[in-house]
């Protein structure tokens, strides 16, 4: 390109080499999130549960940066059935590196994403932003998307998922 322009990196599936990369986006994500301290995801874990497993835990879709290693990261897994009998397309983290944000490889992440959706015969392609995330809900609204007011989400963790297991029939 003689404009200046960054060239536009095509969106692949990761593979296992990819996995260092991949950590160190999943790291920056928790730093940017502010949930770094409770981090615990590892290079083995990555590659059991990403690579190794059929089906796998995650599936990632990945753009490249010009040497060819990953700087953008869409992680996605799949709920098989849900009300509308077809499976549900869930985005678990979407990053692109600071350096790269504005160059459309969030969109092309999520485009991909959606039609990996389809393809797939998925009813449905859902994720979650943070309520201080106004950019990327801004992101979101652009593609088409719309917020979800009606569900609140809920979770139990620490002791409190503990005692709650505890208390069985």
């Amino acid at each position: 390109m003689t404009d200046g322009a960054t060239p536009m990196t095509q969106v692949r599936f990761a593979v296992e080499g990819d996995v260092p990369a991949l950590l160190d986006l999943m790291r920056g994500l928790a730093r940017f999130e502010g949930y770094a301290d409770n981090f615990a995801v590892t290079e083995d874990v990555l590659i059991e549960q990403g690579f190794r497993r059929s089906p796998p835990d995650f599936e990632c879709l990945v753009t490249d940066g010009p040497d060819g290693k990953p700087v953008a990261m869409l992680v996605f897994y799949m709920i098989p059935f849900a009300f509308r009998a077809k499976p549900t397309l869930f985005v678990k983290e979407l990053y692109v590196v600071e350096a790269r944000r504005g160059n459309g490889d969030g969109d092309r992440l999520m485009r991909a994403a959606a039609a990996e959706a389809v393809k797939r015969g998925c009813a449905l392609m859902k994720w979650q932003v943070a309520g201080w995330n106004a950019e990327a809900a801004r992101f979101y609204k652009r593609l088409g998307a719309v917020a979800d007011t009606e569900w609140v989400d809920y979770s139990v963790s620490g002791d409190a998922l503990t005692n709650l297991g505890r208390e069985t029939l």
